[in-house]
């Protein structure tokens, strides 16, 4: 792309919506600021514009978004037709294995959710369509990265905060590499509380009919109720069923 076709005002605006979260769904300039590393006044425009766009509300000293932003995620949902084919097959998969499943897409150094069947809540956060998750400590981030060539995924690593959640995440470069190897092998992938304690999942790739990885399936369950070592044989026949079932289906 040249230099003069790049329109920084736009991309300093999108930086800012996405300093907003769940961990921060109001935010001052100076908290703005601090999250995207942009100089307060660019800041101050760009919540001001969003505001007087109806994209965000400001009390006078904090800005929340509105409703208005979800049209830009509906964009996608709208053009993308892989969340709707995939939903009745995650339903169908989660009420069979009791447990939550869901379908994600790689963007970046992570994963993010287009679809998804809730049994019960088993991380801290709510997750749901939009929500993302670093890929490298996620089940369908290692399917996704597993399916790159080895150079992509050693890239996006290399850009990846690789941070310790609990004492069980795997965050040296060269051991992941490896566990990517190894779920390239086996076709699957198993994350034991690496994300989040208590919780493990289990993920395979989703497959088009052409053999392009298009998205990841996987399946969550609480440790306490099954061991990562169990995920395999209680659910990777299900994940398979559902894997083979979409590869008509998907693009």
């Amino acid at each position: 792309m040249r230099e003069t076709d790049f329109v920084s005002g736009f991309a300093r605006g999108l930086k800012v919506i996405e300093a907003f979260g769940e961990a921060q769904p109001r935010l001052s300039i100076a908290e703005a600021s601090k999250l995207t590393g942009l100089d307060r006044a660019t800041v101050r425009r760009s919540l001001l514009t969003l505001s007087e766009l109806g994209y965000a509300d400001y009390d006078g000293k904090f800005f929340t978004l509105t409703p208005k932003v979800l049209r830009l995620g509906h964009a996608y949902l709208s053009a993308t037709p892989l969340p709707a084919i995939v939903q009745p097959h995650l339903d169908q998969l989660s009420e069979k294995a009791g447990q939550s499943a869901s379908a994600s897409v790689l963007d970046g150094t992570e994963v993010v959710y287009v679809a998804r069947a809730s049994q019960r809540r088993v991380m801290s956060i709510n997750l749901m369509p939009g929500s993302r998750l670093p890929a490298y400590c996620a089940s369908m981030g290692r399917v996704l990265l597993a399916a790159l060539p080895q150079s992509e995924a050693r890239a996006i690593l290399a850009r990846t905060e690789l941070n310790a959640n609990t004492p069980h995440t795997k965050t040296d470069p060269e051991e992941l590499m490896a566990e990517l190897r190894k779920v390239r092998e086996q076709g699957y992938a198993v994350i034991d509380q690496e994300l989040e304690l208590g919780l493990c999942s289990i993920a395979v790739p989703l497959i088009n009919a052409r053999g392009q990885v298009v998205a990841a399936l996987n399946i969550g369950a609480p440790a306490a109720h099954v061991a990562a070592a169990e995920l395999a044989e209680r659910y990777l026949s299900l994940l398979k069923e559902t894997q083979a079932a979409l590869r008509p289906l998907v693009q």
